[in-house]
């Protein structure tokens, strides 16, 4: 039941006052000290409760849960009433633990979304006390609830800056590709992969033409530019699970995952149209006065004793072979057949 009387308070704050006490002694003062301690219990921002184990009935809830939660105290009848106010997905976990615990004889906490009277939730940290009977059994349960709202708002906020932090760290600030360093992370982890399930792995090199003339003729905010558009273009040809990122300068690495060297030349063959089709003007380019790029394409089947750095560099020798032969064009690699095309 909910009593909200004086002999629940006097019997809850000498539940909590019997632990300093000497053996066998009673509470000095107690009984006339109701008032104080009631008042204490109520006016402070934690709220105090207690639930008899043997009928998990609430003996005594303070009235601020009617603040926090809207729910009257006279509501909270029994350790159902706590449950089915605990938000649906927090409820089974939340539960769960707190019985088991409790059952253990063991003091013990839990963060929880608590439903409120209007259909909304408050964030609660239920802290619970565990109160023994003179042979070891469980006679009851005494905890505070505190609105921690605001901690997890807190936390919540922290959580995101952490991510947009993590984020900017991987991420390039001109382009918004991967960086060098997400390009190394990524690598590393598709290699790992494809060598544990022994599937084919891909990457492409790509290399802005001319880049230096156009940066020189057109000016370094126009060439900036430049390299978001081509970024934007690549973005754009990426499959599902595919990776940019940017190498350095004008160059821009694609990682493609379980892709076969067919697979691969078409993903490139498609950027390089893709760029062309933007038709970004460059004056200053020998052949057709618009931007265009070459590309190196390198596949192979990851094993133990090859490296990503060794595939990277072996990729990369396809993309000066591509430069040397004309640029705005495909060099390729297939290292599962060591076969070059």
């Amino acid at each position: 039941m909910n009593g909200n009387t004086n002999d629940d308070t006097v019997q809850l704050r000498a539940e909590f006052l019997r632990h300093d006490e000497p053996a066998g002694s009673e509470p000095k003062h107690l009984e006339h000290d109701v008032a104080v301690y009631k008042t204490l219990l109520e006016s402070t921002r934690a709220i105090p409760w207690k639930i008899d184990w043997a009928t998990m009935e609430f003996a005594y809830i303070g009235p601020q849960i009617e603040g926090v939660l809207g729910w009257a105290p006279s509501s909270w009848k029994t350790v159902q009433d706590w449950a089915a106010r605990i938000h649906e997905e927090d409820r089974e976990q939340v539960v769960n633990f707190c019985v088991s615990q409790s059952q253990a004889g063991c003091d013990h906490e839990a963060d929880y979304r608590a439903l409120t009277n209007d259909g909304g939730y408050v964030w609660i940290r239920d802290v619970v006390h565990v109160v023994r009977t003179p042979d070891g059994g469980v006679e009851s349960l005494v905890g505070f609830m505190f609105d921690i709202s605001e901690r997890k708002k807190t936390e919540a906020k922290v959580r995101q800056l952490q991510r947009e932090l993590e984020q900017l760290s991987f991420t390039d600030g001109l382009t918004g590709a991967g960086n060098r360093r997400m390009v190394d992370t990524v690598l590393q982890r598709e290699w790992d992969d494809a060598a544990r399930a022994g599937l084919p792995l891909s990457v492409v090199m790509t290399d802005i033409d001319f880049f230096k003339s156009y940066n020189d003729y057109y000016g370094h905010l126009q060439g900036d530019e430049c390299l978001r558009r081509v970024a934007g273009v690549l973005k754009a040809a990426l499959r599902e699970g595919d990776f940019l990122g940017r190498f350095g300068g004008e160059e821009f690495v694609l990682v493609l995952p379980n892709t076969p060297a067919d697979a691969a030349m078409r993903v490139a063959e498609r950027c390089r149209n893709l760029i062309l089709a933007e038709n970004i003007p460059h004056e200053r380019s020998p052949f057709r006065q618009t931007v265009t790029a070459s590309f190196g394409v390198g596949t192979t089947v990851p094993t133990e004793q090859g490296t990503p750095t060794a595939f990277l560099n072996l990729v990369d020798t396809q993309l000066y072979a591509a430069k040397d032969n004309g640029r705005d064009c495909i060099a390729a690699v297939d290292a599962s057949r060591q076969r070059t095309v």
